[in-house]
Formats: C-alpha cells, structure tokens, sequence
C-alpha cells in the first residue's frame, strides 16, 4: 500500500540520513522516528511552512509487553501533532527498549527521550503523565516530577507488569461497606 499523506516527501528530503518507518491504519499516519532524531524531526515539522504543525495535541505512550507481534522496543512514545493551516494530522511514535526489570521502581537509563516542551509547551504536562503512568523520562524537561500519583508513590500503574493490586496501596485504607457508610 502506497501511503499518501503530504508530510512524508517533506520529511524524507529534509532528513535524507534518517530510514522513517510509516504506517497507515484508518486515515491516521504514523511515522517511527529514531529516539536520537525526536526533537530535531519535531522541530522541522512544526518551523516548515509546508508542514506547519503548530500544535501538539497530546503524548502518551504504549507498553507492548506480551504484545501479539513484535514490535522494536517494548514502549514506545506517542507524538499526536496537528496542523491547523493545513488541516493535517501526524503521529510520531518513538520505541524505547528497557535495561532493567521494569516491575522494580528504579529508574531505567533507557527509557529517556528528549522534551519536546521547546517546541511545544502545551507538551509539558502531557509529558509529565507519560513519566508518571509509565516512568518514561523526558531529558531537557523544564519540570519533571508526577503529576496523577503522589511524590513518593512506588511504581507506574500504566506498565502492564505493574501488580493488578497494587503494591500495598489498597491495604493503607479503611474498607467502607454498605452496612459500615
């Protein structure tokens, strides 16, 4: 299947050295760029007039353990990118792979991407969930710390090797009944 949408020539001239992977699944195109190139390929994007895309509408991201096929890394980031002027949509995603047990707390070295908040500040706080759901880290991030969990909360409830119960979490509170309210 040939994919059509505009932006693709744009950014395979602009960035010649870089082998994208693209994708279409119902109308949305999405475009896997290398985690090194994220900032560089957003801010092309966003500053080339045949591009234009002015807003990032949100980040999230996917963990893909236990996933049916295999994919490049187990999570991955998800850049949703819309252009108004052109009345254009673009998904960027990014695969990180972890370094380590990913159902500790411990911060993974590998799981960092850089901050799009200089190309977007509407990324901020959306970047900020991604770290607290997942435990992604943004690197350049203007302030990165949770922002659904509390300071000191153990884990990332997004991760889908994160217990189902939580670790502890359910036993800190009173158990309210019907008889009891």
């Amino acid at each position: 299947m040939k994919l059509d949408h505009p932006t693709l020539p744009v950014l395979k001239a602009a960035f010649p050295d870089v082998k994208f992977l693209a994708a279409e699944f119902r109308g949305q195109t999405t475009v896997i760029v290398p985690k090194d190139r994220i900032k560089e390929v957003c801010r092309h994007l966003r500053d080339d007039p045949q591009c234009s895309y002015e807003f990032c509408a949100d980040v999230t991201a996917v963990d893909y353990l236990n996933y049916p096929s295999p994919q490049p890394g187990r999570f991955a980031v998800v850049w949703c990118l819309n252009s108004y002027s052109k009345d254009q949509r673009l998904r960027l995603k990014t695969y990180l792979d972890p370094s380590v047990d990913t159902a500790g707390i411990e911060p993974d070295p590998e799981l960092v991407v850089d901050t799009v908040t200089d190309v977007w500040p509407a990324a901020e706080w959306l970047e900020r969930e991604v770290f607290d759901m997942f435990g992604i880290r943004f690197k350049g991030h203007p302030d990165l710390r949770r922002i659904l969990m509390w300071k000191d909360f153990p884990g990332h409830p997004l991760r889908k090797d994160y217990p189902l119960r939580g670790r502890g979490e359910r036993e800190m509170h009173r158990v309210v009944t019907r008889d009891s309210a």
